[in-house]
């Protein structure tokens, strides 16, 4: 069987994994990625097209749809202008200790994110991520520590309880209406 269609089938197989646990351990032990640390959450059921391209390091959580651009495929419509030859071009991505990334976040190439980062959900990462850094938005940008953070989250409610929740909730929103 070519190469090609191996790894289709892989990321096919993948795709259908509807147990995270299960899936995370499959891509570890098939070297789905360049590196896969140790306590690496990969929540997205697609796979990025190049993933020998991204290293993840050790305790990071990747929630659902985050996209990984490490390719780009502009020389075809570039090739077409009769303007020279372009080619395709490639670029990596690292993921280094103890990162979370929320969901909708699109992270492109060349980029490496430092340890100690939370990337907000929704954000564009297009440069390198300082260590210890919470960052949000299109384009990514710090907003805060990650030591502030963890301060800030440590003060919060950590039940889960959904009356308390509600609660909490409407108090929040109907403040301003009192």
């Amino acid at each position: 069987m070519k190469a090609w269609t191996k790894n289709q089938l892989k990321r096919l197989r993948i795709a259908c994994m509807l147990n995270s646990s299960s899936r995370n351990r499959y891509l570890k032990k098939h070297q789905i990625f360049q590196e896969m640390g140790d306590n690496v959450f990969f929540q997205p059921r697609i796979i990025p097209s190049d993933p020998k391209l991204i290293k993840f390091h050790n305790n990071i959580v990747v929630t659902s749809n985050v996209t990984f651009v490490t390719h780009d495929v502009f020389h075809l419509g570039l090739n077409n202008l009769g303007k020279g030859d372009f080619s395709y071009e490639q670029s990596c991505i690292e993921v280094m200790d103890n990162v979370f990334i929320g969901c909708n976040t699109t992270i492109l190439g060349n980029v490496k994110i430092g340890p100690n980062v939370l990337i907000g959900a929704g954000s564009v990462v297009t440069k390198d991520v300082p260590e210890n850094s919470v960052v949000m938005g299109n384009p990514a940008r710090v907003v805060s520590t990650f030591d502030e953070y963890l301060e800030k989250r440590k003060l919060k409610s950590q039940t889960l309880d959904v009356y308390v929740l509600w609660r909490n909730f409407e108090n929040e929103k109907h403040k301003d209406e009192k």
